[in-house]
């Protein structure tokens, strides 16, 4: 032991100073508060039934009614027990706070590529900063989106294994692959590993020019074998979890549509183009790698009272204060997406470094570091460079199911900060002679500095501050102040505040890249020690890093964690009114928020609402095509058993009414009448106007199912819910002749069984999003089940696979250990 902490006094000394900085970053975190993080809270109203039929029965449902009408809770939640992922999350969560837990999480995960790619520790931790403080790994946390923080911070132990292999340690190198992508898998955000894989790919193939040139195929096949028995094993442990999602995510807005129209894929499956590039990078926007606010910042960056516009409004005898708020609301961000948290920046020392690491590097990974840089930073400009962007979108796999491209820009906070770090290392070990290494980092200086000397002095020189909205706002303030001069002179102080924003930042830069090329000139001429410099370079790295990422996550958003629950999750008077209601499955639509991007509702009631990425794609088309506008379809609301509606008051504003629509069909009800249709379009057309409660439609794929088309409505029959689980419904009926039942439970034919009296029955569709059986008349018990094999089989897989895997690093560490002997 006293060994083994001696050879790792120096790995233990950093991961201390990791743990130090990360909460010297986050105070309010170890003092107990929290971020209101949006997406999380949103998340977690998703999940409340969910967790309150675990706590009733012991284990957690496999479908949840609470959005949507009703959708497989393991696309909200799910435990994955028999994964071992589930427990070293578990275990690492319980360590630390959150976010502190996350921070660390890419400090660690870079600080082993770094010493993996033959890094000293001193300046891999340097290169871990690098990469950890990049801006979007803050903001990222600041948004709620935490399985996408921990997918990128997997992102650095996942290279670190392929690379390992690559370079002849076979064994451990496919263990730390083999675990670093079980994780990414199981942290659940299938989009970061597809970026992940994209560039792993660009890596195998330089790998393999380089085992060719050097003739090395047999080590390179070697390492091959390695990686594949790695993400066989990875995927495996994740079979629960991959297998339920890609059959799902073809049934979801990610698979194929039912009803094609313009401008979407109607043979393939994927997203609407035009919906997947909405978050694309500007091309210009990407100066922002270098110079935070050369396009404003993000959309919540807002102007103080020293602005041009405070200025000119009390110039015109606007109050200083009123002045004040109304310059808040106007919006910086003057770049082409709908709104972003703020920008993609790398750090200026940073992009110094990965500019010389061009010139200077000559480390194997150089060409792969510089062409996978090049591939992210194309793709994600999205529809702004659609000669890349559409020819993966139209036939590269899998790629047309992801949206907001610019997310791909995630990787190349990972490899920027790599090639910087090599830069620095070429430095360090002096195998550049002194002449080539001022000449070269003069030619860094010229195009990193120059960037921001032409920002700094001449800002409108490429850049005109006005952006694709400008028009559209000119004329919104015209119409508001009814004073179109104003609104111009407005508008042109507005710009003036963004040239100001980028000329302070694009100076500000310009300080840390000149700084950053004096120290490699005094490092190369030996006037700085080399641990000396590498210290400095932690430190201006870390000045000029922090300081930007608190501008977007600080400790100001902390706050008391009773006061985020109270504030978002307030139950009101109407939720208490209706909660009265004992029936455990009616509906509620709230049209006091955006119903169908909001999960509030979802805490206390069943929602025909929610928020979440992934619908299924006929719950998404019952929308677009019968919410549509201002209208409301009350025959479809009917068929969803939505017995209450939620609306503010009569002019719009002040409290929340409750109305009880007493035509809400129930749970399940018998009709007089199927009708056949002979396509999706058709049976959608048939929605538009019809009464549930007697006319059922039914596509022509289901009318073998069918005992006759005219049932009749049975007289005196009744049907009725006398078990409720999400997963498990039981009804009874007494019908005196046969009938179709109609069921308000949204259908989805992966998993969902139904039987009568035990044995097992087919379920029809109807209406275009329910389920419906062709009973029997009699008095009979009805029973739906959840259970898709996709999910249970998977199971049983990740146990074996879990099993499988901690057996293979006890015999890689078992065999490391023999051969050091």
């Amino acid at each position: 032991m006293k060994n083994w902490l001696r050879n790792n006094a120096i790995h233990l000394a950093i991961i201390g100073i990791f743990i130090a900085i990360t909460f010297v970053y986050f105070p309010a975190a170890w003092q107990g508060k929290q971020l209101p993080q949006t997406d999380v809270l949103q998340a977690g109203a998703g999940q409340t039934e969910i967790f309150e039929v675990q706590k009733k029965y012991g284990d957690a449902p496999l479908w949840t009614n609470s959005m949507f009408g009703g959708m497989p809770s393991y696309q909200v939640w799910m435990p994955v027990d028999k994964n071992i992922g589930t427990y070293i999350i578990r275990a690492y969560k319980m360590l630390f706070p959150h976010p502190i837990e996350v921070v660390l999480l890419y400090l660690l995960g870079a600080y082993m590529l770094f010493v993996v790619i033959g890094i000293k520790p001193q300046l891999a931790a340097v290169g871990a900063i690098a990469f950890a403080f990049s801006s979007y790994n803050f903001i990222y946390i600041e948004a709620g989106h935490i399985n996408k923080a921990y997918a990128i911070g997997l992102m650095a132990p996942t290279l670190a294994g392929m690379i390992l292999s690559f370079r002849g340690k076979y064994i451990i190198g496919a263990v730390i692959l083999a675990f670093a992508i079980m994780m990414e898998i199981r942290v659940n955000h299938v989009q970061m590993a597809y970026y992940l894989f994209l560039v792993a790919l660009v890596l195998v193939g330089v790998e393999f020019y380089r085992a060719i040139r050097e003739k090395k195929l047999i080590g390179f096949g070697k390492a091959i074998g390695y990686q594949a028995v790695a993400v066989v094993l990875a995927v495996a442990v994740n079979a629960s979890l991959l297998w339920p999602t890609y059959e799902y995510s073809r049934e979801s807005i990610r698979g194929q549509a039912n009803l094609p129209k313009e401008n979407t894929q109607s043979a393939d499956y994927g997203l609407n183009r035009s919906y997947a590039y909405e978050w694309s990078q500007g091309v210009g926007e990407s100066l922002s790698f270098l110079i935070p606010n050369v396009y404003g910042g993000g959309s919540s960056t807002h102007l103080d009272g020293d602005s041009h516009i405070v200025k000119l409004l009390t110039s015109k005898g606007v109050p200083t204060q009123q002045a004040t708020e109304m310059a808040y609301g106007i919006p910086v961000y003057w770049g082409d997406k709908p709104f972003t948290s703020g920008p993609w920046y790398f750090g200026a020392v940073v992009i110094y470094l990965f500019v010389l690491g061009i010139f200077v590097v000559r480390n194997s990974l150089k060409w792969w570091l510089i062409i996978a840089t090049g591939l992210v930073v194309l793709l994600s400009f999205g529809k702004h460079f659609p000669i890349v962007s559409d020819l993966f979108f139209d036939y590269f796999p899998l790629y047309n199911k992801f949206r907001a491209v610019e997310s791909i820009l995630s990787v190349a906070m990972v490899l920027v900060p790599m090639l910087a770090i090599l830069a620095v290392h070429e430095i360090t070990d002096q195998k550049i002679n002194n002449k080539e290494l001022t000449r070269k980092s003069l030619y860094a200086l010229y195009i990193t500095g120059g960037l921001c000397l032409i920002v700094w002095l001449f800002p409108d020189m490429f850049l005109d501050f006005k952006g694709s909205h400008y028009q559209a706002m000119l004329d919104g303030y015209a119409k508001q102040l009814g004073d179109s001069r104003i609104a111009s002179e407005i508008m042109g102080a507005l710009v003036n505040d963004r040239i100001s924003l980028a000329k302070f930042d694009a100076f500000r830069s310009l300080l840390f890249v000149v700084a950053s090329f004096g120290l490699v000139r005094l490092m190369s001429l030996k006037t700085v020690k080399t641990s000396t410099g590498v210290i400095l370079f932690g430190a201006i790295m870390i000045i000029d890093m922090w300081s930007v990422n608190k501008r977007y996550l600080n400790d100001n958003l902390f706050i008391d964690k009773n006061h985020i629950e109270r504030q978002f999750v307030q139950e009101r008077e109407v939720d208490r009114l209706i909660l009265t209601d004992k029936d455990p499955n009616y509906r509620v639509f709230d049209l006091t928020i955006n119903p169908f991007s909001d999960a509030r509702t979802s805490v206390f009631h069943k929602s025909i609402g929610g928020y979440h990425a992934a619908k299924l794609m006929r719950y998404q088309e019952l929308l677009e095509h019968q919410f549509g506008g201002d209208s409301l379809n009350n025959g479809v609301l009917d068929m969803l058993n939505t017995r209450y509606l939620i609306t503010k008051g009569g002019d719009g504003k002040g409290n929340e009414t409750v109305h009880k629509r007493p035509t809400a069909t129930g749970d399940a009800w018998f009709v007089e009448k199927a009708t056949i249709v002979d396509s999706n379009k058709e049976e959608m057309d048939a929605l538009n106007s019809f009464d549930p409660h007697k006319e059922a439609f039914i596509h022509k794929e289901f009318e073998p199912l069918l005992k006759a088309k005219n049932f009749g409505q049975p007289l005196n029959s009744s049907i009725n819910l006398t078990f409720y689980r999400p997963d498990n419904l039981i009804y009874e009926y007494n019908a005196s002749a046969d009938g179709l039942a109609v069921f308000s439970e949204i259908w989805y034919d992966k998993g969902w069984k139904a039987y009568l009296d035990g044995k097992e029955l087919p379920i029809l569709r109807a209406n275009y999003v329910l389920r419906a059986l062709s009973l029997p008349s009699g008095q009979h018990t009805v029973e739906f089940k959840f259970e898709p094999m996709s999910y249970h089989l998977g199971e049983t897989i990740s146990l074996i696979a879990s099993v499988g895997l901690l057996a293979f690093a006890v015999f890689a560490f078992w065999f490391r250990k023999r051969n050091r002997e």
